[in-house]
């Protein structure tokens, strides 16, 4: 068959090469050409060209010779055939038949070779999807990009539109990338040379994607930049894997200690924590077995319950104590982890541990806090009652004998109030560690609270009186250790304790009632004059009910109005009544009055003194009042005796103060009674009190002077105006040559300080004129009145001012 002359093989085979030749020509324009693996295509395609370029010849020299003709016949007819001039030369053109066959076999070659390409391209693009990379080209000229259908998928734009203007494409850069993304464009341009860059990109529904692009520049003919090529490549995922592999390793890096072995036990990595808790470097454990870390403190079994445990349960936790690289055992907590593969075997061992060092001593800090005295580190009340149990149940097995014993320490809140608490706790500290001596290993000191403290006693024997006698002995000896002066803060401290004692044997009575036992003991020890002790008796138990009811109603007799002021008349030599001392006296409507021995000692160790002694305090200066009425009691001065307690008070000077500007009366005429054993609590502090209130006119007395540790170095700094000799030697004045002696001596010194000396417990006309003669020239005492109430004392002032008028009206005068 010929078309315009030229046989059809030969006219396909032109046109063939034709059309390959251009396309390889325009390959940049063509979205074909851009595919991946075209190259390969464009050099299959001219070798299917070559090769019918072959067959053809061959069909030349099969169906037709070569033949010289003339130029100017250009075609000559043969039978069966057209002879074509070519290249000037001449061939046979074969029978239509044959060129069917020909063209038949061409568009075979055709269809294989487009499946070829399409299968090509259908694998490229199922490799780019797996691994999330598309490509583009940039036409630099159009700024025109051409993408891949993966890149679109990742920018998420229609796989339909190949093209992408490059300024729509810079918009998804997200900006803080912007500048890398232009710096690395701009340098591939400028410098022809490849980049690789990670970036985000910002798409339309706002969501953020990372990506790694690479790219390179392809030059012209003349050198200048044609186009460029690249890849893109979702690494968002990545990016979040590498985020989470970051936390993990800081999470690594915790303040816990972490070990991960292998299957087999063996240290494969430790992180910074576990080197510093251990003291092993990572290079120095990777390898080992854990075992190098045991302490020894452990048995077998308790590694092997941790075994089945991993085994059974995939994870273990407990408390364990490991060894330092230095050797020192420490406590921690370790939690073991198995991990499995996905086979379910085990291929791992975590283990995160925590230091329990602070721990433990945090632990046996509030250990030592719920069953220790903070201050004195002896045993407190709740681990008191705990051993005290123990004791008990000893006793009941041994049928030996125990003993309590409840100690208080004398004047112990006088000195707590005065020198401060500080002063007080340097005491108790002191008391402690004396108590501790006293006893044996086996017995146990320990402190209630305050100035209580109690003192268990274990295997005194089965018999009651030798255990009596033992638990004395004890007794006996923390009474004389506790008697012995203390030195607090260089200035020196004496001190007593009275200590009740209660035996016990099995466990008749429970802990509770022991104290109980051992408390009314002891303050039997209190009433019988202090620095003692006693045994409890059964009897003692209705006194200490009775002082108890007793206690509970004096706390209600100030507002019942059952207090009363009596007053002692207090008389110069001639007899006439100066002054009077305030004395507090109880009438309760069922009991009738309450001896003061009774109520004042229990007033005194409760905070029951403080109000009631400003109750008397402003009831003397009402009275100082209602006595400025009447020419015969508008001279006298009163005098009050001030508690320990009362006058430690920080304020008890303002309180004074305020009575006496409440009431308007002259303060010479208020006289405060102190004892030696309160001043003596804190001097400085007593005599900056009483300097105060003596620049506004009130007046002192020292009480009892000589009954406690009598000082000249104080007696001359104090501001006294009186000095008041205890009953105790003038009871003994006129049969007891050394109380004699010793009054004359008292008041030889006062007056050397130019102090009034008053005697109080005057009962006898024998001992008035024995302390006239030594030079006494106040008197005190039933032999002038008893104690009182203010109406008949009013009446007894009368009297007796009418008494001294009349025997002045009767001394006759003079006369020259």
């Amino acid at each position: 068959m010929k078309i315009l002359g030229i046989e059809l093989e030969v006219l396909c085979s032109i046109l063939m090469t034709l059309s390959l030749f251009h396309l390889w020509r325009t390959r940049r324009r063509h979205a074909l050409a851009r595919q991946p693996g075209w190259q390969l295509v464009m050099a299959g395609c001219w070798l299917i060209l070559l090769a019918a370029l072959l067959n053809i010849a061959g069909n030349l020299a099969q169906l037709g010779d070569w033949l010289e003709i003339n130029p100017a016949a250009q075609q000559l007819a043969y039978p069966g055939g057209l002879l074509l001039i070519l290249f000037g030369m001449t061939r046979w053109i074969p029978p239509i038949a044959q060129l069917h066959q020909t063209g038949s076999k061409l568009r075979d070659y055709a269809e294989n070779l487009e499946g070829l390409i399409a299968n090509h391209t259908s694998r490229l693009e199922e490799a780019q999807q797996l691994g999330k990379i598309g490509h583009w080209e940039l036409d630099l000229n159009s700024n025109q990009l051409n993408c891949s259908r993966e890149m679109l998928r990742i920018l998420q734009l229609d796989s339909q539109q190949p093209y992408v203007s490059l300024a729509a494409f810079q918009q998804m850069f997200h900006p803080d990338d912007s500048a890398l993304t232009s710096k690395a464009y701009q340098d591939s341009i400028t410098h022809h040379r490849n980049y690789d860059i990670q970036h985000r990109l910002r798409l339309a529904d706002g969501s953020i994607k990372w990506v790694n692009q690479r790219g390179i520049t392809h030059l012209g003919q003349d050198g200048k930049p044609l186009y460029m090529v690249g890849t893109i490549q979702d690494i968002t995922a990545q990016k979040a894997t590498e985020e989470q592999l970051r936390i993990a390793s800081i999470a690594f890096e915790t303040q816990e200690a972490i070990i991960v072995t292998d299957a087999q036990a063996r240290i494969i990595s430790v992180n910074r924590s576990f080197e510093k808790l251990t003291g092993y470097t990572s290079a120095e454990i990777i390898g080992k077995n854990p075992s190098i870390l045991k302490s020894g403190r452990h048995d077998a079994d308790y590694y092997k319950a941790l075994w089945t445990s991993l085994q059974v349960n995939g994870t273990w936790s407990g408390e364990m104590w490991d060894k330092r690289k230095d050797g020192s055992i420490y406590p921690k907590w370790l939690t073991i982890t198995a991990v499995r593969d996905d086979s379910g075997e085990i291929s791992h061992y975590v283990g995160v541990s925590t230091d329990m060092t602070e721990r433990k001593r945090t632990d046996e800090e509030i250990h030592r806090l719920a069953f220790y005295d903070t201050l004195t580190q002896l045993p407190n009340r709740k681990l008191l009652i705990d051993r005290l149990g123990q004791a008990l149940i000893s006793s009941q097995r041994s049928a030996s004998h125990g003993a309590l014993l409840f100690m208080d320490l004398d004047n112990f809140k006088a000195l707590n109030d005065s020198k401060g608490h500080d002063i007080g706790d340097m005491l108790l500290i002191q008391v402690a560690s004396r108590l501790t001596t006293c006893v044996r290993e086996s017995d146990t000191v320990a402190r209630l609270g305050g100035d209580e403290f109690v003192v268990v006693l274990q295997n005194l024997g089965r018999s009651y009186r030798l255990a009596t006698n033992q638990a004395e002995d004890i007794a006996g000896k923390i009474i004389a250790a506790l008697d012995t002066p203390y030195l607090l803060l260089g200035q020196e401290h004496h001190g007593s304790v009275s200590i009740g004692i209660c035996l016990f044997q099995g466990r008749n009575v429970d802990s509770d009632e022991l104290l109980k036992r051992a408390d009314t003991a002891m303050y039997q020890a209190k009433s019988a004059g202090r620095n003692t002790l006693r045994v409890f008796e059964s009897s003692m138990q209705i006194e200490i009910e009775s002082r108890a009811a007793l206690e509970s109603e004096l706390y209600h007799a100030i507002e019942k109005d059952e207090l009363l002021p009596y007053f002692q008349s207090q008389v110069d030599t001639n007899g006439r009544i100066t002054g009077a001392e305030v004395l507090l006296r109880w009438f309760n409507p069922e009991r009738g009055f309450v001896p003061p021995n009774q109520f004042i000692m229990l007033a005194e160790e409760s905070n029951l003194i403080l109000s009631i002694g400003k109750w008397v305090m402003e009831s003397a200066c009402q009275q100082l009042k209602a006595w400025e009425a009447s020419p015969a009691t508008r001279h006298l001065q009163l005098a009050v005796n001030v508690s320990a307690r009362q006058f430690c008070q920080t304020d008890f000077v303002a309180q004074v103060r305020a009575m006496l500007r409440k009431f308007a009366i002259n303060p010479a005429l208020l006289k405060l009674e102190l004892t030696e054993s309160m001043v003596l609590l804190d001097v400085e502090d007593t005599i900056r009190k009483m300097n105060e209130l003596k620049r506004i006119g009130v007046q002192f007395s020292m009480d009892d002077f000589g009954t406690g540790y009598s000082s000249l170095g104080y007696l001359k700094r104090l501001p006294l105006d009186q000095i008041k000799i205890d009953q105790s030697f003038v009871r003994d004045i006129a049969i007891d040559n050394s109380d004699s002696i010793l009054v004359k001596t008292i008041i030889d010194m006062s007056q050397n300080f130019g102090l009034e000396v008053i005697a109080e417990g005057v009962e006898s006309h024998e001992q008035l004129q024995l302390l006239k003669m030594h030079g006494c020239v106040s008197f005190q005492g039933y032999l002038f009145s008893k104690p009182i109430p203010a109406k008949e004392f009013g009446l007894l002032v009368e009297m007796n001012a009418r008494q001294h008028d009349n025997a002045a009206q009767k001394v006759p005068d003079c006369k020259i």
